[in-house]
């Protein structure tokens, strides 16, 4: 039985190969060509098939490339409900040159959906046969979908008691913050697009999440900082986590990673600061992987028993001296 639900309104075949060198007007010649699963909620819930709780992958596919995301994601073992699209699923590519060990990604817009199927995505979601216990959406909007259409799947968690995780940005994000949401994960570019202001120290971050809580736009904010770690904001307060220390290798599925871990954990009843040291965790392994790949089990264990937690009683405001690791993040 799924205690978690995923939905990928724009999911991609990842493509990851390294060349020597990029250089204009040349024949580059790769190596590698690993091809992996992709989009927000399907790594999401292939980090949380991982982890050993139940997950189902809801996404649009279509054409030859959305046959392809299919096998790929039965082959990692996740059971999934892909609703069919008359476009071609989007490829990503993400490139290493070898020589500055400098990694290149290249982003597709992914298919136009028309009103009919984005409809038949939420339909999909709303008839599964066993209701999650959470609903996790993540990732961008096709070309499309409306706006509030993350606000409509709202509406689906809240008709079932389930809790909602939203990783988006953007407009999408604001129309559904208009509704209830458990859980938000912006990163700090997002997170001062939302605010509307700079946000370039520890408090304002801080204050910037707060806002949203007790406005009741959402039950908690993990707002993630890079290599500099995680902030955490609910009703009952506000923490710091700062992740293990090593030697970053990719950063791509990082935050799918993060999200994965901390919502496995919640769904296995692991208190909400757990589950976010959980996150932090799962972060940390798959910045360790290479290519495209994301945390693994194993090391997500065992990387949690490294991260620190600390409680953030009171902010510290820029003009009392912000916390150096957060002002370097933040360009200060």
């Amino acid at each position: 039985m799924p205690a978690i639900a995923t939905l990928t309104m724009n999911p991609a075949i990842d493509v990851s190969v390294a060349v020597d060198r990029i250089a204009p007007g040349a024949k580059l010649r790769c190596r590698g060509g690993e091809r992996d699963p992709g989009g927000g909620g399907i790594n999401v819930a292939r980090v949380v098939q991982r982890l050993g709780a139940g997950v189902v992958a809801v996404y649009p596919a279509g054409g030859a490339i959305g046959d392809i995301l299919q096998q790929l994601v039965a082959r990692e073992g996740v059971p999934s409900v892909a609703v069919p699209i008359g476009g071609e699923t989007r490829e990503d590519f993400t490139v290493l040159e070898e020589a500055s060990d400098e990694q290149f990604r290249f982003v597709l817009p992914g298919p136009h959906l028309r009103g009919d199927e984005w409809m038949a995505c939420l339909k999909a979601l709303a008839n599964l046969p066993v209701r999650p216990k959470m609903i996790c959406a993540s990732g961008s909007l096709p070309p499309g979908a409306p706006d509030d259409f993350y606000a409509r799947v709202a509406e689906i968690a809240s008709g079932w008691g389930a809790r909602f995780v939203l990783d988006a940005s953007g407009p999408a994000l604001r129309a559904a913050l208009d509704t209830h949401i458990h859980l938000i994960k912006p990163n700090l570019a997002e997170m001062r697009e939302l605010a509307g202001r700079p946000l370039d120290d520890e408090a304002s971050l801080i204050e910037a999440c707060r806002d949203l809580v007790a406005q009741r736009r959402v039950e908690a904010v993990a707002l993630t900082l890079g290599a500099k770690g995680a902030l955490l904001v609910s009703a009952d307060g506000a923490w710091r986590a700062r992740p293990p220390p090593g030697e970053a290798v990719s950063t791509v599925g990082a935050g799918d990673s993060f999200l994965g871990a901390m919502i496995w954990a919640q769904a296995s009843g692991k208190p909400l600061q757990e589950a976010f040291r959980y996150g932090v965790a799962g972060g940390a392994a798959a910045v360790r992987a290479s290519g495209t790949e994301l945390a693994r089990a194993a090391d997500t264990h065992r990387l949690f028993a490294e991260v620190a937690l600390e409680a953030i009683d009171s902010p510290i405001r820029a003009d009392a001296g912000a916390d150096p690791v957060v002002r370097e993040e933040l360009g200060g």
